[in-house]
């Protein structure tokens, strides 16, 4: 191995070294510790630091770096107290998670991190918003984010770097080809030679570097970052390398042949640096010793402090509490002056109003711009915030919603447009594993609204029909916003926008042009999770949402004898239950009218919390009227069958005459 050294101070050569025997001598130190079942679970970066280590020293300290499991050298040389990062692994408090979450899977906005979750490849977008969010600022900073050989099989690993090539962010990709992902070899990973050749696709700048080579990959990634920050762009770098141990410690590396095993010990990055070093009257053996001790007794003064710090422990009220980030609702009062809108209108100029508010708010989607979106609710916006604040994306729903996170991580606000809310499952990873739980796992926001166009009615058939809110009703972390009206619609678009968690915010396409209301024309906002009364009687509680709203005034109108309270939801996370246990209370019957097919949509928990909650003061089953189970059908008879408006008012009357 060769060590070009004539562009850094002996210095900076010595430091390198402290950098990577320091994660070393933690990692052994772990294993031993692993063996006595006082952590439990480890993947080792042995052979792997100088990676770790010499894109971390290139790096400013306030320039975000996204690392992996095998990435302690990014951890230490960020300088992180050592027993936080032992309080992390053992779940204590002193960690970064409060205990919910293991091993590396955090972030630390402190030390400029963002940690990964299990599912790689989002973590790839997280750094393209980041990024932009650079970019938007002209700050002139790079961001760097590690991914294996595995995940660049992952459509996230592509996606994001199309979405970084086409917005030419100043990214830094790093892939760490180790050899195998868990015990898959290379050869059944890609089919390429080399896999900086991914780049070429995407008009990459792609670069191929010895990643046991610490002086190599610390004086290239910093050339190579000074270039980015005066002139952004994405890089693409293979780190080639090897995994001396396991994927994680219990399986082992009995798939890896030994002669392998052998020719890549040879390369150690810390024996082969340290013997240069010495060969250059840069390191003594009494310097190393000494070097070697006091980070010893470093890691077992901070082991202790760990091993000293009690267990967790937490209360359901706090736990409950930390899934979404605090937001204390400011009503803003509209004047007097109205218009009569559509729907559509409404959420146009609601998101309009918002960007006017928020100069840090960024609206992406496919065709949002020049096009105004296939509904139009953009229409006009470029020319008014321009092509920075309104984007395009390509056709990449999970590196979007990922990109959306990581402009919220760096100061923004995102509004995401699904095209259809139906296109949302090609997000939906990002959405239930990212945004949701980022605030309960590190304490990070998600300033991200997902607007989804959604529904039945208008002949489009199973793939542009679905009113899917049950997929993300049933995930914390995410707020469901369900409007049926105009001035909900608006006031509650601008709420989403102010709350700093993530909101999935749905617009059903049958009312946009089909339902007018008196709407305020200044900015006003609507508190999520309060349900609103339309119509009041004492014969029955009629719950629904959406379309389903409309379906059941049009009944009620067409049979005024039944004195019915209508609530309208609004909001189906949080769900306001106590406007309708008051309601049930009054009434005594309860039936609940939902567009989305019957099993495991919202109908089956509000009946059942009813039931638990208030059932002696039914005098009749609760009922649940829905579409039938099947997709939605494209043919308008066949649609008309699927979806519950005929069946409503018969069930109604079933359940009056119970």
């Amino acid at each position: 191995m060769e060590f070009n050294n004539e562009t850094i101070s002996s210095e900076e050569q010595l430091l390198l070294y402290k950098r990577m025997i320091k994660p070393r001598l933690i990692e052994e130190k772990m294993l031993i510790l692993l063996r006595q079942g006082k952590i439990s679970k480890w993947f080792s970066g042995i052979g792997q630091e100088a990676i770790a280590v010499g894109v971390t020293s290139a790096l400013q300290k306030n320039e975000y770096i996204l690392p992996m499991h095998r990435n302690l050298g990014v951890f230490t040389t960020r300088d992180i107290p050592l027993y936080r990062l032992f309080s992390q692994w053992q779940g204590k408090a002193n960690g970064f998670t409060k205990g919910r979450d293991r091993s590396f899977h955090f972030g630390t906005q402190e030390f400029s991190i963002v940690g990964m979750i299990s599912h790689l490849g989002p973590q790839l977008g997280v750094a393209d918003g980041i990024a932009l969010a650079n970019k938007l600022k002209d700050n002139s900073k790079v961001t760097a984010v590690f991914t294996g050989e595995g995940a660049t099989s992952e459509g996230d690993f592509h996606e994001a770097l199309n979405v970084a090539a086409v917005w030419q962010l100043p990214v830094l990709f790093c892939i760490e080809n180790n050899g195998y992902g868990l015990s898959t070899p290379t050869k059944e990973q890609y089919y390429c030679e080399h896999l900086v050749d991914k780049g070429i696709g995407y008009g990459i700048e792609s670069h191929q570097i010895d990643g046991n080579n610490i002086l190599e990959v610390y004086g290239k990634v910093t050339k190579l970052c000074e270039s980015i920050r005066k002139n952004p762009r994405p890089i693409l770098i293979e780190f080639l390398t090897f995994r001396m141990r396991g994927h994680e410690e219990a399986s082992g590396t009995a798939y890896v042949p030994n002669s392998l095993l052998d020719e890549w010990a040879k390369k150690d990055p810390i024996a082969n640096y340290e013997a240069f070093l010495k060969n250059n009257n840069i390191l003594t053996d009494d310097l190393i010793a000494t070097i070697k001790a006091d980070f010893k007794a470093e890691i077992n003064d901070n082991l202790q402090v760990a091993f000293d710090e009690p267990a967790i422990t937490s209360t359901i009220e706090n736990e409950l509490n930390d899934v979404y980030k605090p937001f204390n609702f400011k009503a803003i009062t509209p004047t007097d002056n109205v218009k009569n809108i559509r729907l559509v209108d409404a959420i146009s100029e609601g998101l309009k109003q918002a960007m006017d508010k928020y100069e840090n708010l960024v609206i992406m989607g496919q065709d949002v711009a020049e096009y105004g979106g296939v509904f139009k609710i953009t229409e006009g916006f470029v020319a008014e915030f321009g092509t920075e604040r309104v984007r395009n994306t390509p056709i990449c729903e999970s590196a979007i919603v990922s990109t959306a996170m990581g402009l919220s991580i760096n100061g923004h606000k995102a509004v995401v447009e699904m095209q259809f809310a139906d296109f949302v499952s090609s997000g939906f990873n990002p959405i239930v594993n990212l945004l949701a739980k980022s605030h309960y796992r590190w304490a990070e926001k998600a300033d991200v609204v997902v607007r989804m166009p959604c529904g039945g009615g208008v002949g489009a058939g199973p793939f542009h029909s679905q009113t899917n809110e049950a997929w993300f009703t049933k995930t914390p972390g995410l707020k469901v916003v369900y409007p049926a009206f105009p001035y909900d619609a608006k006031g509650l678009l601008a709420t989403a926008i102010e709350d700093p968690n993530p909101v999935l915010f749905f617009e059903h396409k049958a009312l946009y042009r089909s339902v007018y209301q008196d709407v305020p024309e200044d900015y006003y906002t609507l508190p999520i999770g309060k349900a609103s009364l339309i119509k009041e009687g004492t014969a029955v509680t009629i719950v629904s949402y959406g379309a389903g709203v409309h379906w059941a005034l049009e009944s009620l109108e067409n049979t005024p004898e039944i004195s019915a309270d209508l609530i309208d939801l609004r909001t189906l996370t949080p769900l306001d239950k106590e406007a309708i246990y008051t309601s049930v209370k009054k009434t005594g019957r309860l039936i609940i009218l939902q567009e989305d097919s019957m099993f495991g949509g919202i109908a089956s928990d509000i009946s059942a919390m009813v039931m638990e909650d208030c059932f002696e003061y039914l005098d009749a089953p609760v009922k649940r009227v829905a579409s039938i189970e099947t997709p939605i059908p494209f043919a308008k008879d066949l649609e008309t069958k699927y979806q519950p408006k005929q069946r409503f008012i018969t069930e109604l009357k079933k359940l009056l005459a119970y």
